[in-house]
């Protein structure tokens, strides 16, 4: 079951293979959610509380002069920047990683963002893939690359006819 962060989530052991992302939930993550800078998601094995992946959410905006063409004409052109969720964060403990684990915190964490943007407007879930291994996973679930910036974008739009 995937849920909020919280103390009692053993993370020391925690071990992605990138210690970027390691470190940030060790000693960062639980600062970040206490001063409402993003909210971090974990699934856990249910003995041991060890967190087996996580995620984070935050909002944000994108240029609207960051979109594709395809996609510009179609937005107001009052608006400078278009709000999106931002997934900061996606990562799998190497113990666990070949499981399908990271397909099921993605599919958790579009289907919450999907949710949320029915009650606090939200074009797209954005991504800034770490690598190019992250860049290839977003790819496989249809995220389009943002011309110039190397994010990638799925919009409420298909996450809404993948949810209904």
């Amino acid at each position: 079951m995937v849920e909020l962060l919280h103390s009692t989530h053993n993370r020391e052991d925690f071990n992605c293979g990138k210690e970027l992302l390691n470190n940030y939930l060790k000693t960062q993550a639980g600062q970040d959610v206490k001063r409402k800078l993003l909210a971090c998601f974990v699934l856990k094995e249910e003995d041991t509380n060890k967190v087996q992946g996580y995620y984070t959410l935050s909002n944000s905006s994108i240029p609207l002069n960051s979109f594709p063409e395809s996609i510009r004409r179609k937005l107001p052109k009052s608006y400078a920047a278009i709000p999106v969720t931002l997934l900061g964060r996606l990562a799998i403990d190497t113990k666990f990683q070949g499981r399908g684990i990271g397909k099921i915190l993605l599919i958790d964490a579009l289907k919450r963002s999907w949710e949320t943007s029915n009650e606090i407007a939200s074009f797209a879930v954005v991504v800034d893939p770490i690598d190019k291994e992250a860049e290839t996973f977003y790819e496989k679930y249809d995220f389009i690359k943002l011309p110039d910036s190397g994010k990638m974008f799925i919009a409420m739009k298909t996450l809404n006819e993948l949810f209904t």
